[in-house]
């Protein structure tokens, strides 16, 4: 006989709306509270009942039944921006794109974007100088976003359309962030005015989108770009391919996912780093050891072992997405317990990446645990930066390459150091941002520059 979800023990209610108010206040904070309530834990937020997911097991049928677990009321908020892109798609509308796009994303055509990666950074560090103090956060942003529309459309997009895209995205980050806040309530045809500045930058961004699949169309070029590998993508069985509509909602989810995630999480990889000075001069000693000054290739990946535990360790404790919803669309099952259709589901990385049960000292950035025993002896459902299941990010090679091979690049020319004082909050919308940026200052390091094969950095006068 299946359980009752509802009789399961919950935090304390304070409030009309529920839990509404403290999720909306302090989401990281509340729902890491929320864990010492058990494997799933009941919450009512204004009139939706939700629970949290914290048994690993539980996570793994949740996200492996596409089914009967669909996107939340959240996610499809986000409509208007992503259309009916793979990250938004439901049922066989979502198989058929993901069927069609997932040969564009295998690895080994992914590795051919590796020197672009390489290049606009190495092109963005020929702007930075010694002693400078810059929003690093702002920095990473600006250049994942030149990076995928490059891999995207292959040429090098005008600078007016990147900056539209770049506006778009992020009034869709304040949107989001507002509307998480009303738990989604207010609608979004409202002619309230972060509805009415959201709804005209997404305008801004199509026209510039269409204008650009126009223009490949016309032009009949063929290159290596993923627009070009898009458009020609062929159904098998019934030799469909994609219509402007549909590739439009690929691209927009592509400049979303494709630098959105990748910038947070160096983002918050140079916050742990300037705060662990140990790690990081393993890191360079790392770096000189294998790249001895020379820029990062594809092929220097295997031997940068520690550089990518970094990255793990930091998206464990930092997520680029540090919370997943899901719905039930019908009346289902988790373990033994009954969940009525329209329940509302949260499954929370942070959450799990910071779970004492499976990671000791979780508070710590400790990239040395990312052995392959560890990672092997690891409960599937507990480190989930890219999700998992049939819906697992389309695009993980892509960014775990990016991360790895942006902070080599950067890393091995440039010690990045914290301006003391500088308020640095978490932001969990879409995303996990800083909130107000990350103001940093630049160190440069001249590389082999001593005997014991130790970067040296600049010495500058004060």
């Amino acid at each position: 006989m299946a359980l009752n979800v509802f009789e399961l023990s919950a935090p304390p209610v304070n409030s009309i709306v529920g839990h509404l108010f403290e999720l909306g206040q302090d989401p990281l904070g509340f729902l890491t509270r929320c864990r010492d309530y058990g494997d799933i834990i009941p919450l009512q937020l204004g009139l939706t009942p939700t629970f949290l997911v914290t048994n690993p097991e539980y996570i793994e049928e949740v996200l492996k039944n596409r089914n009967d677990f669909i996107k939340s009321r959240g996610l499809r908020a986000l409509k208007t921006l992503l259309g009916e892109g793979l990250l938004s798609a439901e049922g066989e509308s979502w198989f058929w794109q993901r069927r069609l796009a997932q040969p564009v994303f295998h690895q080994k055509r992914i590795n051919g974007y590796s020197q672009i990666m390489v290049e606009y950074t190495n092109r963005m560090l020929q702007t930075w100088h010694d002693g400078e103090t810059h929003d690093v956060h702002a920095d990473m942003m600006h250049l994942t976003l030149q990076i995928v529309m490059k891999c995207i459309f292959s040429t090098d997009v005008d600078a007016g359309e990147t900056k539209v895209v770049a506006n778009a995205l992020d009034v869709a980050m304040q949107w989001f962030e507002s509307k998480r806040r009303q738990n989604f309530l207010v609608l979004e045809w409202l002619p309230r005015p972060e509805n009415i500045r959201y709804r005209h930058a997404i305008a801004q961004m199509d026209e510039a989108i269409y204008k650009l699949i126009q223009e490949r169309r016309n032009s009949g070029e063929k290159t290596n770009d993923l627009l070009t590998m898009l458009m020609e993508a062929k159904d098998e069985q019934t030799l469909q391919q994609m219509d402007d509509k549909l590739l439009r909602d690929e691209v927009a989810t592509l400049m979303l996912a494709g630098h959105e995630t990748t910038a947070n999480a160096l983002s918050w990889t140079w916050l742990l780093l300037a705060q662990n000075p140990e790690v990081r001069e393993k890191l360079e000693l790392e770096l000189n050891q294998v790249l001895q000054g020379k820029l990062p290739t594809l092929e220097d990946l295997g031997q940068l072992v520690y550089t990518q535990q970094i990255i793990k360790e930091s998206m464990r404790l930092y997520p680029p997405v540090p919370l997943m919803g899901r719905e039930a669309a019908v009346d289902t099952q988790i373990g033994e317990y009954e969940i009525p259709q329209g329940m509302a589901i949260m499954i929370s990385q942070w959450v799990m990446h910071r779970h004492p049960k499976y990671f000791e000292n979780p508070e710590a950035f400790q990239p040395e645990r990312w052995t392959q025993e560890f990672e092997k002896e690891l409960p599937k459902g507990v480190y989930i930066p890219f999700g998992d299941g049939l819906r697992i990010c389309i695009g993980k090679g892509f960014a775990q390459m990016e991360a790895a091979l942006l902070l080599a690049t950067i890393a091995q020319r440039f010690q990045i150091d914290l301006v003391p004082g500088y308020p640095i909050v978490p932001q969990p919308s879409i995303t996990l941002r800083p909130e107000n940026g990350l103001k940093v200052q630049l160190k440069q390091i001249v590389p082999n520059a001593s005997k014991d094969g130790k970067p040296q950095h600049v010495q500058t006068s004060n």
